[in-house]
């Protein structure tokens, strides 16, 4: 099991980046949660199978959304956490 956070940066926030990835995370059985940032980056928290988690990795790189640019994408290894499903948060 691998339990990652990732900062997103780029064209992430209103192009409806989080909704595809929730899709994105879903799809693959990911658990966690996404939410944006004040200073326009997006945060997901997220967890799952070691290669599950490269798919979703390498498919949040290239960005879900098509409107979307992903410039620049930060991996930080994190602690297990309990989730039962992926999810959009609003901080």
């Amino acid at each position: 099991m691998r339990s990652v956070r990732l900062t997103v940066k780029g064209r992430v926030q209103g192009v409806g980046f989080r909704y595809l990835t929730k899709m994105v995370a879903d799809r693959l059985g990911v658990l966690g949660r996404v939410w944006n940032e004040a200073d326009g980056s997006v945060t997901i928290e997220a967890q799952g199978p070691e290669k599950i988690m490269a798919d979703f990795i390498a498919e949040i790189r290239k960005s879900p959304s098509p409107q979307g640019k992903v410039t620049s994408l930060s991996i930080e290894e994190i602690p297990a956490f309990s989730a039962t499903r992926f999810q959009v948060t609003y901080r």
